[in-house]
Order: C-alpha cells, then sequence, then structure tokens
C-alpha cells in the first residue's frame, strides 16, 4: 500500500475505534471483521474476445453501534486482484460506507460525520460499466468524508439552530480515455476542503398566527485542481401560515453572494494544457485569478407544506434563483415500519465535492451492507435497514467527475422495504448539470450542460436462517453535452446465492453488463463469481 492510502485506512479504524469506545456497555454492538478469497471469470461476450480470471483477496469490517444516544454504521472492504494468464491492473481497491451520529448533550449538541470510498466513472464520455473488472476502463478511485456539530435548543419562545460541517473529497490520478477526433481534454479533478457554517432563529405558528425564521450560511471550498475556490454567504427569512392542520403555506425570500474564480492551466508553445504525471492539468500559478461565476442579488420562493401524520410530510416549492425559475421539493413517506419512501428534487449551484458531502450526509446512518463482489459497492443506491429509511442515490453526484462548478437540477428518489424474508430497493432519478467556467484560451465547459439518467432495484429473500438469495438490477443514460461526443447506455443485471457455515461462508455470483454508444461497436460482458468469507 501507499503511504496514502495506509492513513486512509487509519483513519477509519481509528473512527470506529473511537465510535466502539464511546458507546456504553449496554449498546448494541455487532463486529464482524472478515477475510474474504475470490476466484471470477470475465468474459466479453460482444465488441471482443477477451477472457479474464483472477483471484481476489480482501479484508474487511462490518460493524453498527446503536444505543439511545448513539447510532453508527460502517461496511468497509480492501481488495487486491492477483492474475492468472492475462495482464491485469493489480490497483488497491477500497470500498465502503460509515455514518454516524451522536449525541453529545442529547436534545441540544450531536456530532455527525460520514465517509465513502468508492469507483465512479472518470470522464462523461467514457464507458460506464456497472459490473468491475480490474481492467475496467473510465474508473477510477473516489473518497469523501465530512463531519461536524449541530446546535439545536430553545430560548424562551424561539428555536435556535447552528451547525458546522467540514468536508474532503479526494479523487486518485486520472487515467486519460482515448478520445475521439476533436474531442477536447478536460481537466481532472484532484481534492477539495470545504466548510459550511449555518444558524438560524425562529418561531413556530402559535404566539403569532404565522411561524417565522431568519438564517444565514457561509460556505467555501478550497480545490487543488487549477487552485479553484468557491465562496457563498447569505441571509433569508422564511414565513409558515398555516391555512389548516395539515397544511400550511411557506414562502422565503434571501440575499446570496456567489463567487467562484480559479487560475488558468499551464499551456505548451501549441496552446495545449500541459498535463502532471497523474494526467492533470498543470496550473499556472503566475496568471492572476479568472472568474467563472459571480453573482449576488435577491431570490424568492412559495409552496406548500403538507404533514397530515408524523409518518408524511412533503413540500414542494417555486421561485426565482440563480437568474431563472426554480423548482424544488421533498417528500418523506413512512408507509409502514417496514417500508419508506422518499423523493428529493433540488436546484443548487454547486461543486462535485460539495455535492458529494451534501448526498452522503443523507444516507441513513442504518444501512443495507452491499452484498457481492460484482460491480462498483456504494456508487448508486444505498437503501435503509429494516424498511425504516429509505436511503438514497449518489448516482447523480458521481454521473460526472469535474472540476468546474456547475448548476445541477435534478429529482432523486428511492423506496426501501423489508417484509419478512424479502428485502427490497428501488431507486431512479434524473440530473441536469450546466456548467461554470471561465472562457479563457482553448476548449472551456462554461455553459455546457450534460445529462444523467438512472435506475436501480434491487430484491433479496432469505432461504433459511444461513441462506439466501439476491439480485440487483440497474440501468444509466448519460449525454455528455461536448459537440462530437456519444451519448453513454448501459444496462445490466446481477445475482447471487450466498451459505453460511457458522464462521466460514459461500457465495455465487454471476451478472452481465450491456455498453452501447453510438461511435464504438457496442459490448456485451459476462461476469461469473465463487468466493469463500471466514468471519473473526
Amino acid at each position: 500500500m501507499t503511504l496514502f492510502t495506509t492513513q486512509r485506512t487509519m483513519v477509519a479504524t481509528a473512527a470506529l475505534a473511537i465510535a466502539l469506545a464511546a458507546s456504553p456497555a449496554s449498546a448494541r454492538k455487532e463486529i464482524t471483521p472478515y477475510i474474504e478469497v475470490d476466484q471470477t471469470v470475465a468474459a466479453q461476450l460482444k465488441g471482443g474476445n477477451e477472457v479474464l480470471t483472477y483471484t481476489t483477496l480482501a479484508a474487511g469490517v462490518d460493524a453498527s453501534v446503536a444505543n439511545a444516544r448513539s447510532e453508527f454504521q460502517i461496511s468497509y472492504r480492501y481488495e487486491r486482484n492477483i492474475a492468472w494468464d492475462d495482464p491485469i491492473n493489480e490497483n488497491d481497491i477500497h470500498s465502503g460506507l460509515a455514518r454516524g451520529s451522536y449525541q453529545v448533550v442529547p436534545g441540544l449538541l450531536t456530532f455527525e460525520g460520514g465517509a465513502l470510498a468508492t469507483r465512479a466513472r472518470s470522464d462523461i464520455r467514457g464507458s460506464a460499466p456497472g459490473i468491475l473488472n480490474p481492467n475496467s476502463e473510465n474508473i477510477t478511485q473516489v473518497y469523501s468524508l465530512y463531519a461536524g456539530p449541530t446546535l439545536s435548543t430553545q430560548a424562551g419562545p424561539l428555536n435556535v439552530n447552528a451547525a458546522y460541517r467540514l468536508g474532503y473529497t479526494k479523487v486518485e490520478s486520472d487515467e486519460r480515455i482515448a478520445l475521439g477526433a476533436g474531442q477536447p481534454l478536460l481537466d481532472a479533478y484532484d481534492d477539495s476542503i470545504t466548510h459550511l457554517a449555518t444558524a438560524s432563529v425562529g418561531m413556530g405558528p402559535g404566539d403569532l398566527p404565522f411561524g417565522w425564521t431568519i438564517g444565514g450560511a457561509y460556505e467555501r471550498e478550497d480545490t487543488g485542481q487549477l487552485d479553484q475556490r468557491f465562496e457563498s454567504m447569505g441571509v433569508r427569512g422564511d414565513v409558515t401560515f398555516p391555512i389548516s392542520p395539515t397544511v400550511a403555506l411557506v414562502g422565503g425570500v434571501g440575499y446570496e453572494d456567489i463567487e467562484i474564480s480559479q487560475r488558468p492551466a499551464l499551456l505548451d508553445a501549441g496552446g495545449v494544457p500541459i498535463l502532471s504525471g497523474s494526467g492533470r492539468f498543470v496550473t499556472d500559478k503566475a496568471a492572476p485569478r479568472q472568474i467563472a461565476y459571480d453573482m449576488d442579488g435577491l431570490y424568492w420562493d412559495v409552496g406548500v407544506s403538507w404533514r397530515p401524520s408524523r409518518r408524511t410530510d412533503l413540500e414542494v416549492r417555486v421561485g426565482r434563483r440563480y437568474g431563472s425559475m426554480s423548482y424544488t421539493g421533498a417528500l418523506s413517506y413512512q408507509m409502514n415500519q417496514n417500508t419508506a419512501l422518499s423523493i428529493v428534487a433540488y436546484d443548487q449551484v454547486q461543486t462535485f465535492g460539495q455535492q458529494l458531502n451534501d448526498n452522503l450526509s443523507r444516507l441513513p446512518t442504518s444501512f443495507r451492507p452491499a452484498n457481492g463482489g460484482l460491480g462498483s459497492r456504494y456508487s448508486g443506491c444505498t437503501f435503509g435497514a429494516g424498511g425504516e429509511a429509505a436511503g438514497g442515490c449518489l448516482n447523480g453526484a458521481l454521473g460526472a467527475i469535474n472540476t468546474a462548478a456547475y448548476r445541477s437540477r435534478g429529482v432523486s428518489a428511492a423506496l426501501s422495504g423489508q417484509h419478512g424474508l424479502w428485502s427490497t430497493g428501488v431507486g431512479l432519478g434524473y440530473e441536469q448539470r450546466k456548467y461554470l467556467a471561465p472562457a479563457g484560451t482553448g476548449f472551456s465547459v462554461s455553459g455546457l450542460k450534460d445529462e444523467t439518467y438512472y435506475a436501480q432495484a434491487t430484491l433479496g429473500r432469505k432461504l433459511s436462517s444461513r441462506s439466501g438469495v439476491d439480485a440487483n438490477l440497474y440501468g444509466s443514460l448519460y449525454n455528455p453535452g461536448i459537440v462530437g461526443a456519444s451519448n453513454i447506455f448501459t444496462t445490466g443485471a446481477q445475482a447471487g446465492y450466498y451459505h453460511s457455515f457458522g464462521r466460514l461462508s459461500a457465495r455465487a455470483s454471476a451478472g452481465v453488463d450491456h455498453y452501447d454508444n453510438s461511435v464504438t461497436p457496442s459490448e456485451v460482458n459476462a461476469t461469473a463469481q465463487v468466493g469463500l468469507r471466514y468471519s473473526f
């Protein structure tokens, strides 16, 4: 392992140790370290004749802690592939998800955090394989984490809230894909550090015939590639007018100031960006900063809120923001104790690091660990455990990795259920990004729009206390929005059977993946895997 990889592993292990140490003896704890060996055969059925046979050695841990004051879960796995005949890329592969919260002072101060390690597509013009093998192209390792406190208290009739969040996102060195004639180089994301602080004060309806809230926020992100800087600050006021016990009219007006800037790439004598050893643009440190986006002014929105019970919460708004009409909304519906639905419609100026941190923070603190070794773990939809939380999808955030800031508009939905021996999950969504970048020299993504469509369905059934089957269906469509670049369409299916013999368990999985665009021949790939795991 590299030093950086070792540090990441140490951080994850330390976080788990702190969470376990902080939990009282009465806490419900489940800690399962394991080692695993898998044997895989991957074959191209269409678009080539490559057949790969390789062995995977893996180690990981699945752990959770829950009590009255805290809830924490981590599912982490490290693996290394070993070739049999044909050469393969023998990279370190990390995948995992951690989410947790701890009530430092019950009802007053809570500390929350999350971490993600996964693999995602690097260039939106390249392939989007659903089942990965060591030689899969256009795939890079992504890491993201956040942590921070939240304060919520009462000062007489006033509700007082404040929060701070520190976030970090890292994308490993980029391996450039083969580009078609006339296709420009795009900058490759490196890393970013984000600070977000919010505060608000308000009153609910009661003493007054309406409720009100006044709040403010400040956010700053510093990105390694091209020395990009995102800075946003603003204040807004909101009012709530109840018109029945379950329905209220809502509205707000605010002022915000957003500035995004970066430095240009260093060019060679021919005007082509110079690349570093990791495949990224070399920043021209001597050049002045260029403005990618500079906006300040008022914005507003109005809408309706519907809360017929504690199990249902719906709010939709329409307004004007970022110079055009804006539509947002959210639905949280706990159908019963075993089924939950969540839908979010969003419209925001942000960056890849900010969006990934935000989506990570919305995942439940109790989730279903990813099963099997096929595909990329935690790069799609993650569903809540036991049907008590719907979960969420990272497909929109991971659909395109780009340094440039953008305005993202879309909708994401997740449904999770647990019915006796059956577990189900459905996730789908759509996202459009409009990129914000300086015009500069050469190619600029300024004004470019790309689109991501995605859908996923999972189904599992326990056959006995020791065995079960599961299946996963998925599909995605990516429109890069760049002239001459093709749409990318991917569909696939996976299925598996597992059986436990105590500490030793076995699993057999198989899957087929179809990839198509209008430039290169379509591909169909089949993968079969068998594996043994020993749990300590």
